[in-house]
Formats: structure tokens, sequence, C-alpha cells
């Protein structure tokens, strides 16, 4: 079924346009659980809470890209559960991930909720010129938190070729994001980034 006919059943409230999300996304929105969580059991619950969420904000919202919609409420829930499990269970992977990031994105006296709107439209734009491959794994990592080895496996590069596709396309975000004045102390941490990504 098409992504816009999907939406209008959840605007006719339709309980099938459940059901038709599930059979169309549930696999991926559970992939992203499980990268973030590292449980299956988890993973479900968070596609579950998913599709919840999906229901309660369709309507009034109408997602552009109905794909990237879910893909970013299942990735939110994740990393909700993942900070709620912080003590218990936590995935080592998903750590270094957001630690990455942590390096070029906004510092601590930035105020994330009242420009998160602005860093998102800044980090699409960015991406959407970036060049599909590098789109391909900046996305796997940062959004999917896929390990090194499987976006390699899954673009057909050695792990180093991913390694330094991620600190290039970083070091070109974090310029971005600065010039945007959104971004963090990229500048003074650049050569420790450069050291981990050795």
């Amino acid at each position: 079924m098409d992504d816009k006919d999907i939406i209008r059943l959840y605007f006719d409230r339709a309980e099938k346009a459940i059901g038709k999300t599930a059979e169309k996304y549930g696999a991926l929105c559970h992939t992203i659980a499980k990268n973030i969580l590292g449980n299956d059991e988890d993973a479900k619950e968070c596609v579950n809470d998913t599709y919840f969420a999906v229901w309660n904000r369709i309507p009034p919202e109408k997602p552009n890209s109905f794909c990237a919609f879910i893909g970013k409420i299942t990735r939110n829930i994740a990393l909700t559960r993942l900070d709620y499990n912080m003590a218990a269970c936590r995935n080592g992977n998903c750590d270094i991930v957001l630690d990455e990031l942590a390096e070029i994105l906004p510092d601590e006296n930035v105020d994330i909720d009242a420009e998160g709107e602005a860093l998102m439209r800044a980090l699409n734009l960015f991406l959407s010129r970036e060049k599909e491959r590098s789109r391909v794994i900046f996305v796997r990592r940062y959004f999917h938190c896929e390990s090194m080895a499987e976006i390699a496996k899954k673009v057909h590069m050695q792990e180093s070729a991913v390694r330094s596709s991620l600190f290039r396309t970083r070091k070109k975000l974090a310029i971005y994001l600065r010039k945007q004045g959104l971004g963090g102390n990229y500048v003074e941490k650049e050569s420790q980034i450069a050291r981990n990504d050795e």
C-alpha cells in the first residue's frame, strides 16, 4: 500500500492503518530500535509504542515522508528507553555513536529544545547535498546506530573506508553547522576525533 493511502487511513481513524504500517515498516522500526537497545524484547515494545505514537500524531500531522517520520519516532522512543535502561542494560555501540556526534553538535550551553527544529532542518539540508553513499553511511551509523562492520557489509566497503567516510562527513557537517550558528566546539576537538577514527 502506498504511504499516502496509509496516511489517509490514519486520517479516517481506520484501525487497519496500524496493521498496514506494521506490514510495511515493522521490520525497519524493529531494526532501528534493536540497534539502539541491543535487546529484542525492548525493541518490540518500542515498535508497539511507535505505532501508538503515530496514531496519536496523525492527524493533525501529515508527514511528507512517512518512512522518515516513523523512523524518527522509533529512534526517539528507543533512545528514551535506552536512557531509562541506562543503569542495567546499555548498548556500548550506541554510546560510541552518540559520543561521535556529541563532538559536533551544539554544546551544553545551547538550548536544544529551542534549537531542535533548526538543527534538524540544517541536518536534513546538509545530508540532501551529500553524495548518496556518504548519506547512506551517515544515516546507518547515526540514525540506525549500526556498527562499522554492519555498514561495511551492507555498502560493500572496507571498515576503514566507512570510518574515513564518516570522519569526512562529520567534519563537513561540523563546519556547516558552525556557519549556521548551530555547531559545538568541533575545532578544539578535531584532533581528538581524528585520533578516535584512526
